[in-house]
């Protein structure tokens, strides 16, 4: 891999800690030490970075300033986000997904299992831009707009279908609720949220048998889990 891990980070010894463990499993680091020259090294067109862990508590810019600019950039709207703070309540770490994070570790973290994280979500991230999701009950064709459960053709409405479809790009990972939204009806809907539900409600009668693929996560949103060959 020849794009860069960028840690935004100002505590120089937790920088230096991560550095020396995520080179030491062959993947490059790029280190910044405040918001602004995060954003800058994100934006770098010649040394993207493949992924970002950015610290919330940043001097000048903040993490979550620099999360929502990541996020507006089309160059790096889909840069995978790993938050890393001290803070660890329920309502930051929802924050940290609302903001379009796809990972959230909370200080003191163990390296191994930061490292461990850092290559699920590369891994996630590889497999999200695949035109298509399969496993061993469930097919999703994302170019076709076509879905597959057990060998029969599930037929959904468009809604429906991108519905799976932000689910299914993003297997084992949470979506909030706004994320769902913005993502099929768009980021100007002001409608009733209880919209989501149903829709997931239909998809999942539709789904049938594949339908317990998605897991409801009370009080933040919904988690694609999708099947392995042990399932059945």
């Amino acid at each position: 891999m020849n794009r860069p891990v960028l840690i935004v980070e100002d505590e120089a010894d937790i920088a230096e800690g991560l550095r020396y463990n995520l080179e030491r499993e062959g993947l490059p680091v790029v280190v910044a030490e405040t918001g602004e020259k995060g954003l800058a090294a994100a934006l770098d067109r010649a040394n993207p970075p493949c992924l970002v862990l950015l610290d919330l508590m940043l001097p000048g810019m903040s993490g979550t300033e620099l999360c929502r600019r990541l996020r507006r950039e089309p160059q790096t709207r889909r840069t995978p986000i790993i938050i890393l703070t001290a803070r660890g309540s329920e309502s930051e770490r929802v924050e940290g997904l609302e903001l379009g994070a796809d990972d959230y570790v909370t200080k003191p973290f163990s390296v191994r299992e930061l490292v461990a994280r850092v290559r699920a979500v590369l891994r996630r991230a590889d497999e999200s831009s695949s035109p298509v999701y399969e496993d061993a009950r469930l097919r999703v064709d994302f170019e076709n707009m076509a879905a597959v459960c057990e060998g029969v053709e599930v037929k959904l409405t468009r809604k429906e279908f991108a519905l799976l479809a932000a689910l299914a790009r993003r297997p084992g990972r949470v979506a909030t609720r706004n994320q769902l939204l913005d993502e099929v009806w768009g980021q100007q809907y002001y409608g009733d949220t209880r919209t989501l539900d149903v829709h997931i409600r239909r998809l999942r009668q539709k789904l049938g048998p594949c339908g317990e693929a998605i897991e409801t996560v009370v009080g933040v949103g919904y988690r694609f889990t999708g099947f392995s060959s042990s399932d059945g």
